[in-house]
């Protein structure tokens, strides 16, 4: 899956300063764990840290379009999974080849159709491309934003890189949050283009970015569209049946081995089946032989301390198990417990992974913990996410309060679930200003929504809400997915983003993805006969996440041990009086997890602090 970072600079020379991209490009060491490679000239520095997944000697990089110096080089990260048809296409136009890898079919893609050739992919990407025979520079992401691409615009140039990390090792730039940035961090609002760290950005998802040595343009290749959909239910359940088939497919391909993630939801539970059919019957080439490889993670304890609640139904582990069965699955559980999920070491690398104290609380080491163990067993895995926002899976699309409410849909869990009640305790809710921010924010999104004429009332309503989820809180998601498993060296791949199926679900009338009152019903149709009744009738139910009372207490010692210290930075938020109003709360308050909890403002709160003194971030508040 790659990592990359450069620097282009129109007024000076970077031949000597090679050792300062070598320095940005160690930062994604686990991104590429495989080869590194540094490209110069004097107006464009290149790097690239590779994880190879395809053609494993011939796609190293950077790549030069020919052997001379004056043709484009690019640096790309991702999977482009129609590589072998546009190699085809590109042939048919007179293209020659040197290597087996997609990299090369997308540099080629650049030579035949320029800025518009990221419209001929399919797939998750992020690259730089530079071409010195125009002196552009073009920095590209793919339609869903599932690989990230950051930037920091210079007087003469960009700074550029897969992570915050790899910008902010280069000595022209500075680690500043301001209250703009914070209110991102602790509001839950994902804002496209937003980077938090003060003069950095995000390449927004289907864009293309070009410099030129007189100016920068931004270019929009790819964006959601209203329009009528016609097809009946009959015909909707099969062409959602059919993408989704041909979507699995397509991303079995690689010349290394290729797993699943499997929790025993609808989701993941459909991303497995499918992918056991192709393996089957032999569809996907160069993978193993034998069923596919499926990993689960449960906490141990959990299924006889499990207490249901608004989130989760049941546990997870007894629907993975049948699952697996059904299919034929070689099965794999990754059992853990509060040592695991406490460990320094672990908490630390999640840190360093997303380069923000953006906590959903013990989710994120848990999966840090099994994206390592099925690093063991494989470098390629298939995952669930963006289904839920895509077919209408969480509560609050069927939560009619959190319809109707005036915001952003996942902050009525939010509120429900106790996570902007201990924002307000501390006072950092009104410090920040996030009421007037979320309602900003929430109006510049709407303005964005693309609607179809005549259409009113509850059907408009859920596609604004489905656009909102699709563009903010996926993304918020897919990032945190992202960074977690590269931190692995582990490539996971999302079919449920697959631009295809997005276009079309997103136009299918509400009426029709809910048919039954349930959620995902839709989906659900559509994997009719392929999965067991038990999963296809199971509540929707999010990432497990522990409900050990032993983890809430140490999570409480640990805030508590923070704040004592005088020059704590987490004081720079709120004063310890008021930190103290959360851990005055009794015992047992903030056992629940996940994102939308009280919990988690803990978890955020204890790694602010470690955040500012491992990045040496300055608070400007």
């Amino acid at each position: 899956m790659c990592g990359l970072a450069g620097w282009l600079s129109y007024e000076r020379d970077l031949t000597p300063h090679t050792s300062t991209a070598a320095a940005m490009n160690a930062t994604l060491e686990c991104r590429g764990p495989d080869s590194h490679g540094v490209w110069g000239s004097p107006r464009v520095l290149l790097t690239h840290r590779r994880l190879a997944v395809i053609d494993l000697d011939g796609g190293k990089q950077p790549m030069g379009a020919g052997p001379g110096p004056g043709e484009p080089v690019i640096t790309y990260t991702g999977e482009t999974y129609n590589y072998r048809e546009v190699r085809e296409k590109l042939r048919g136009l007179g293209h020659t080849f040197r290597t087996e890898s997609d990299t090369e079919v997308v540099l080629r893609a650049y030579l035949e159709w320029g800025v518009a050739f990221a419209e001929q992919l399919t797939g998750i990407y992020a690259m730089a491309v530079w071409d010195p025979r125009t002196e552009e520079l073009l920095l590209v992401r793919d339609r869903m934003g599932v690989k990230p691409l950051y930037y920091w615009a210079t007087a003469d140039g960009v700074i550029f890189g897969s992570e915050p990390k790899a910008i902010l090792a280069h000595p022209g730039t500075k680690a500043v949050v301001d209250a703009e940035g914070l209110r991102e961090v602790f509001g839950i609002v994902k804002t496209p283009g937003h980077a938090v760290f003060r003069g950095m950005k995000e390449v927004k998802p289907g864009t293309v970015l070009r410099f030129t040595c007189s100016r920068s343009e931004e270019f929009r290749y790819w964006r959601l569209t209203a329009r009528e959909h016609t097809d009946d239910f009959g015909t909707t359940v099969a062409r959602v049946r059919t993408l989704l088939e041909e979507i699995v497919s397509s991303q079995l391909v690689a010349d290394v081995t290729v797993g699943t993630l499997l929790s025993g939801g609808l989701d993941s539970s459909a991303v497995t089946a499918l992918a056991a059919r192709v393996l089957a019957r032999g569809g996907a080439d160069k993978q193993r032989g034998g069923p596919v490889l499926a990993f689960s993670v449960d906490y141990r304890g959990l299924g006889e301390r499990f207490k249901a609640n608004g989130q989760w139904a049941d546990p997870d582990t007894p629907f993975a198990v049948e699952v697996a069965r059904h299919v034929g699955a070689e099965h794999v559980i990754v059992e853990l417990d509060n040592a695991d999920v406490l460990a320094d070491e672990v908490r630390d690398q999640v840190l360093r992974a997303q380069d923000l104290p953006v906590s959903t609380g013990d989710m994120e080491y848990s999966l840090l913990l099994l994206c390592r163990a099925l690093k063991e067993q494989m470098t390629v895995a298939l995952s669930g996410e963006a289904a839920d926002e895509l077919f209408g899976g969480y509560t609050w699309f069927h939560d009619r309060e959190a319809v109707e409410a005036d915001t952003f849909p996942w902050h009525h869990p939010f509120e429900k679930a106790g996570g902007i009640g201990a924002l307000r305790t501390i006072g950092l809710w009104g410090r920040l200003g996030l009421t007037e921010y979320v309602k900003q924010r929430y109006t510049e999104a709407l303005e964005e929504v693309p609607r179809l004429a005549g259409e009113g009332g509850l059907q408009e309503r859920m596609r604004e809400l489905t656009y909102l989820n699709l563009t903010r809180w996926e993304n918020f998601l897919l990032d945190r997915k992202d960074r977690i498993s590269m931190a692995a060296a582990l490539e996971v791949r999302v079919p449920f983003t697959d631009h295809r199926l997005v276009e079309y679900v997103y136009n299918v009338p509400w009426e029709m993805k809910s048919f039954d009152g349930r959620e995902k019903s839709l989906l659900r149709a559509a994997m009719g006969g392929v999965l067991p009744d038990a999963v296809l009738n199971r509540k929707k139910s999010p990432y497990p996440s522990t409900q050990d009372a032993d983890y809430e207490h140490a999570l409480r010692q640990r805030l508590e041990a923070v704040v004592a210290v005088d020059d704590a930075p987490v004081l720079r938020l709120a004063s310890r009086a008021e930190i103290h109003r959360l851990l005055d709360a009794p015992e047992g308050s903030y056992s629940m997890g996940g994102p939308w909890s009280a919990r988690a403002v803990l978890e955020r709160l204890v790694e602010f602090d470690r955040w500012v003194r491992a990045y040496g971030v300055h608070v400007a508040l």
